[in-house]
């Protein structure tokens, strides 16, 4: 009978020591799967980062644009109010000069 101990003792050592390998295995991948994970993660949070930053930039962008229309168009309203000016004190000095020829004659 102590011939069948020995046997099973070594038997049950070598199957927790199997369990053990086994158990370490598996954590060990799940380490890894974690830190790929986290690493992922990572990825694309750098990704989003970048692409808020090129939204960002694409909207300074647009504003910037849009400001520049606005000014270019009070510059065309400006310029055309000074034309209409223009235009109405010639159509004055005109009127002026004809009510001088008509007194005149």
């Amino acid at each position: 009978m102590v011939e069948l101990t020995v046997p099973y003792e070594s038997r049950m050592e070598e199957a927790h020591a199997f369990k053990e390998a086994k158990y370490l295995e598996l954590t060990k991948e799940l380490k890894k799967d974690g830190y790929e994970a986290k690493e992922e993660e990572k990825e694309r949070k750098e990704e989003k980062k970048e692409e808020d930053k090129e939204e960002e930039e694409e909207e300074e962008e647009e504003e910037e644009e849009e400001k520049e229309r606005k000014k270019e168009k009070e510059e065309e309203e400006k310029e055309d109010k000074k034309k209409e000016e223009i235009e109405e004190e010639e159509i004055e000095e005109e009127e002026k000069e004809e009510e001088k020829e008509k007194r005149v004659t």
